[in-house]
């Protein structure tokens, strides 16, 4: 019977790893069967995270597997066995996992973050809160555009203390969740558990903050939440698309507490970065991918990491459906079926020929101090151009035009870009440039 059991799952196994990549990962090949009765398979995972996992975005597919593999109508039953007889869990319903409102992804650990240049910083912010909660940075905020990994940072703290600490009350959601949750409890006259609720963790971890802006009465109890935990050395940790200062309509005593521990921000990654960003989501799904295509979509696509793992699932996906391996064809038949996610390869060196050119201004003009605008307007179009058809950072930015920072450079790239908006005359400048420099490339 054990044999039986041990090659229906094998079979199921391969099914997944053929027709639902997508959600495969490489710890699957250590989950146990634990028995097939009456029309029920159950399943073990040794770890809660990979429980939610299963439960959360594979349980549909995990069924329709078992169904496809033993002809009959079947459901699947999965169990947190940590290291408990497996027998005895056969009938142990309390075993069977709960989803959590909003649950951690067993891929974003430290382990599996890449550092780069583009988010040092937050990672070893997020790091040494993980290691000294509520003394070492508090509050933490961490913003960033979409996709840069500001989640996984979050996620990744609260892997790090629940594993340390099995008892530690952390509370991980979105800020959407807090605004509705508080809703609701204004509804149904219930603030006093929403309140205790809120106030009584070791951690509080709220996900896209800028979403309370123009909610009155929802800042005002966050405020009171934040008062209340920061007082008792509870730590607190933020993520937004933007920094304090920066979202819409927010009170000015919530811009101060978020700004009174650390502020941080998550770049684009820079080519290398998203080369090991590419190697890293490989290596969890258990993915053989030749350097070539690694180097080839770290090329097409510079925006985001969600951007560049959709884009290895997709060519992954059409090789395992064709039975063949992945290769350049293939990548290359992918990209022009998504043309979305092809980026244009511009080097900033280009770009500081033709906007000079253009502009009849000198490089070291756009390096120096100069601030009259007939220098200030190329060098931000300099900026702006580089941070939509380059790979660079807004540090690496920023060193080509005299060793500016970062906010210097993101204060231009935004000028430019509410202009381009709002005035053709610039509008035009700019698709002219970017239309030399595509030819040029």
């Amino acid at each position: 019977m054990a044999d039986v059991l041990a090659d229906i799952w094998d079979n199921i196994l391969r099914h997944l790893k053929k027709f639902h990549s997508e959600q495969w990962r490489n710890w699957f090949e250590f989950i146990e069967p634990i028995s097939f009765e009456n029309g029920v398979l159950r399943i073990g995972a040794i770890e809660n995270s990979h429980v939610q996992y299963l439960m959360h975005d594979c349980y549909h597919v995990l069924q329709e597997a078992v169904q496809r593999v033993t002809g009959y109508l079947c459901t699947v039953t999965i169990l947190l066995t940590e290291g408990k007889n497996l027998n005895e869990l056969v009938e142990d319903d309390a075993a069977v996992a709960k989803i959590e409102m909003l649950y951690l992804s067993p891929d974003y650990t430290f382990n599996n973050f890449v550092v780069g240049p583009c988010n040092r910083l937050s990672h070893a912010a997020s790091t040494a809160v993980s290691e000294a909660p509520g003394q070492t940075y508090n509050p933490l905020f961490i913003h960033g555009d979409v996709g840069l990994g500001k989640t996984h940072l979050l996620q990744a703290a609260c892997h790090a203390i629940t594993k340390r600490d099995g008892d530690a009350k952390i509370l991980y959601m979105s800020c959407e969740t807090f605004v509705n949750h508080f809703i609701q409890a204004v509804e149904e006259g219930n603030l006093y558990d929403f309140r205790y609720k809120y106030r009584h963790v070791d951690m509080l971890v709220i996900d896209d903050i800028q979403f309370l802006a123009d909610r009155e009465r929802s800042q005002e109890e966050f405020f009171h939440t934040f008062n209340t935990l920061y007082q008792s050395q509870k730590q607190i940790i933020i993520s937004a698309d933007c920094s304090p200062s920066e979202i819409p309509n927010l009170e000015d005593r919530l811009v101060s507490r978020f700004s009174q521990g650390l502020v941080t921000r998550v770049d684009k990654p820079c080519f290398e970065t998203r080369m090991a960003i590419l190697h890293k989501k490989a290596q969890l799904r258990s993915i053989s991918v030749p350097e070539e295509i690694v180097s080839f979509i770290a090329r097409k696509i510079e925006n985001n990491t969600r951007e560049l793992e959709g884009a290895l699932t997709k060519i992954y996906g059409m090789a395992m459906l064709n039975d063949g391996e992945i290769t350049l064809d293939l990548a290359r038949q992918v990209f022009g079926d998504d043309q979305s996610t092809v980026t244009r390869i511009v080097t900033i060196t280009q770009i500081i020929d033709v906007v000079t050119d253009y502009f009849d201004v000198r490089l070291n003009d756009l390096q120096s101090k100069r601030r009259s605008r007939s220098i200030v307007f190329p060098r931000q179009i300099c900026m702006y151009l580089a941070r939509d058809l380059t790979s660079l950072s807004l540090e690496e930015i920023g060193g080509y035009f005299g060793g500016r920072d970062h906010t210097t450079v993101l204060h231009g790239y935004r000028n430019i870009d509410r202009l381009v908006d709002h005035d053709q005359d610039v509008r035009g400048v700019v698709d002219g440039l970017v239309t030399t420099l595509t030819k040029a490339s």
